[in-house]
């Protein structure tokens, strides 16, 4: 594939923003779960976790925005074999949909806990589950698995990214930036 062959327009100002929003909150996010002490019955949302709880929020609220985006500002498609295209469609999906799996696993093991889940602090998000639900508690060991999963999706995102950029030298990336 050459540099012209996968020239496509950039998306909208709104979808690049909240990619380059999102991308490093993922990794923040994922930072404070592993800094996070382990949970227990007596745990409380204070300090790293805490503060897992807030990005987590913020988090959610953003991709419910970037959702809306994307059914409004239908991506441009670059000019690639039909095959790339099947990959980078399924990609995206796997991402966007790992990334609310693992958002609402977290939010209903919270409301297990009894812990209210606040957007910028003020914002209450509804619990999901009972306090003390099994539910809530097995979506907790939900939530860690599929955290690892949304990493290696997320690195390889990135190095697809990469890929095209120094290997096919094609304008993929550039398309969101």
């Amino acid at each position: 594939m050459t540099q012209a062959s996968a020239k496509a327009a950039s998306y909208p100002a709104i979808v690049r923003l909240l990619h380059w929003l999102v991308a490093p909150l993922v990794f923040i996010e994922f930072a404070l779960g592993w800094a996070m002490p382990r949970l227990t019955p007596e745990s409380t949302p204070t300090g790293v976790t805490g503060w897992h709880l807030s990005v987590g929020a913020l988090l959610l609220a953003m991709m419910v925005v970037r959702v809306v985006c994307r059914l409004i500002y239908e991506p441009d498609l670059c000019v690639m074999p039909a095959s790339c295209r099947r990959v980078t469609t399924m990609t995206h999906f796997a991402l966007y949909v790992t990334l609310f799996a693992v958002l609402v696993t977290g939010w209903a093991d919270s409301s297990s806990r009894g812990w209210f889940v606040r957007l910028l602090g003020f914002l209450f998000y509804p619990l999901i589950t009972g306090r003390h639900s099994p539910v809530g508690n097995a979506l907790g060991l939900v939530h860690v698995w599929l955290t690892w999963v949304l990493l290696a999706l997320s690195v390889a995102h990135i190095a697809h990214a990469l890929f095209h950029r120094f290997v096919l030298r094609d304008d993929v990336l550039r398309r969101i930036m």
